[in-house]
């Protein structure tokens, strides 16, 4: 979680948290390269909702509070390995206002079931066993 204003982040690498795994609640923040790996080990999609209609977390979270930010060469993998089809509906969540950017981020399938619909707030395609990514964002908004 990060909550001060003006934090640079160089080289973040978050994995296998089963909720959010990267909050950013600060202002003027940048992130400069993002490794994420969602959880392996979820047991079912009703046990990994972060609210009752959006399945799973977003690998890194920006709240509706936060106005700037910006963020460089990101990415989120999938690999639910427990025989259930997990569904996460974005890798990345954040406010759309235009002070908060998002550069060249990504979303890939790696193996098991399930996927991630989409790479930021429904934006990019979908990663799964059919398609297996990379899933790219070039710019956001």
């Amino acid at each position: 979680m990060v909550n001060g204003n003006d934090v640079e982040a160089n080289g973040l690498a978050v994995e296998h948290f089963e909720q959010y795994e990267t909050i950013w609640n600060g202002q003027g923040g940048t992130d400069l390269f993002f490794q994420n790996e969602n959880p392996y080990e979820v047991p079912s999609q009703s046990a990994w909702m972060s609210s009752a209609t959006q399945d799973g977390y977003p690998a890194f979270y920006i709240p509706s509070t936060v106005t700037s930010f910006t963020g460089y060469g990101m990415g989120s993998d999938s690999f639910f390995n427990q025989g259930v089809s997990i569904e996460n509906a974005m890798a990345f969540q954040a406010p759309d206002t235009p002070g908060v950017k998002f550069n060249d981020i990504m979303s890939v399938f790696l193996n098991g079931s399930g996927g991630i619909e989409s790479v930021i707030n429904g934006t990019g395609t979908a990663v799964s066993p059919s398609f297996g990514g990379p899933s790219d964002v070039v710019s956001y908004p």
